[in-house]
């Protein structure tokens, strides 16, 4: 090798070796590995009409789809890198921060309300109070769960006097039916299905206890691709504009992925769902700090925790959206 080609080659691994870690640049991008979520109906939209397929496929990026049973199992493979955008709670989003999962919260798909305390058509359970002593199944990690020590701080409890258990949510719903447990923080879509096929009863409601619908990005991910989580972000909109505005399309793929009946369906969707909005702002930093503090103190999150730091750094609220 010429002497003068040699030293710079030396002098460029040594330039490299010295730039700082975030400067260099990131490996180009192969695929988005994105989920979906029964309880994130927009990402049904965005994965049925293949939204996101057209927009890379000009790069030749390939999307890879990932179903998500709960923001728990969102929030363990956007840990583990197995998963680029996760759909979660924002509360889950929260405490899952605090616990030191590197994510960042980008976008809103949907106002739910999509969680209630549930016990079946017969049980004399009436009120939160009447859970004491009682075996109730829950998802940990999940706005559900999060709901739930809300609700029984409220009532002057807390975990200490249920017998939790531990069950993702469809299993959840299927013990309480069966009778193994005395009630259920139930989950959408699953819980309208309890409520129509089997009459069950929600006994304690509180929509505004329930977090915000929140997108979720692995921060090395934002950090390496700012262009392609705001295009990610940009074709997410398409997606929620036209579900907000095709309901009979945004019913027909929900049963198509879920194979539930209408009413069930129209319960979730028509009564329980907003989509009316995308942009993390002062309404949803709100609800999920307060369920944060609320979490604080049940216990459940450690009393040194900065709980508002903590949000603002989970929030980035800065990924531009379409206007129009």
């Amino acid at each position: 090798m010429h002497i003068l080609s040699r030293r710079r080659l030396v002098a460029g691994l040594a330039a490299a070796m010295l730039m700082p870690i975030g400067a260099r640049a990131a490996e180009p991008l192969r695929e988005i590995r994105i989920d979906w979520a029964t309880y994130n109906p927009v990402s049904l939209v965005l994965k049925q009409k293949g939204l996101l397929e057209q927009e890379f496929a000009k790069d030749g990026i390939s999307i890879v789809w990932v179903q998500s049973a709960g923001s728990n199992k969102a929030l363990e493979f956007l840990n583990a890198g197995s998963i680029d955008f996760g759909s979660t709670a924002g509360s889950a989003a929260l405490v899952a921060r605090i616990n030191g999962n590197p994510i960042k919260s980008i976008y809103v798909y949907s106002r739910p309300e999509w969680t209630a305390l549930v016990t079946t058509k017969d049980s004399k359970i009436a009120d939160v109070a009447d859970l004491k002593g009682k075996r109730v199944a829950v998802t940990r990690g999940t706005d559900p769960h999060i709901f739930l020590v809300r609700a029984l701080l409220g009532a002057g409890l807390t975990e200490k006097d249920i017998t939790p258990v531990l069950l993702q949510h469809a299993d959840g719903k299927t013990a309480l039916i069966r009778g193994d447990v005395d009630a259920w923080a139930g989950l959408d879509p699953m819980m309208a299905q309890a409520e129509i096929e089997d009459g069950a009863r929600l006994f304690y409601r509180k929509a505004d206890a329930n977090t915000w619908g929140i997108l979720n990005v692995r921060e090395q991910f934002l950090k390496d691709y700012p262009d392609i989580v705001r295009r990610v972000l940009a074709t997410y909109e398409e997606a929620r504009k036209y579900s907000l505005a095709n309901y009979d399309d945004l019913k027909k793929t929900f049963i198509a992925a879920t194979k539930l009946p209408d009413a069930v369906v129209d319960k979730q969707l028509k009564e329980r769902t907003e989509l009316t909005h995308s942009r993390i702002g002062a309404p949803q930093r709100e609800s999920i700090l307060e369920a944060g503090l609320a979490l604080q103190k049940a216990g459940v999150i450690d009393a040194k925790v900065e709980v508002k730091a903590a949000l603002d750094a989970l929030i980035d609220d800065q990924v531009p959206l379409p206007t129009n």
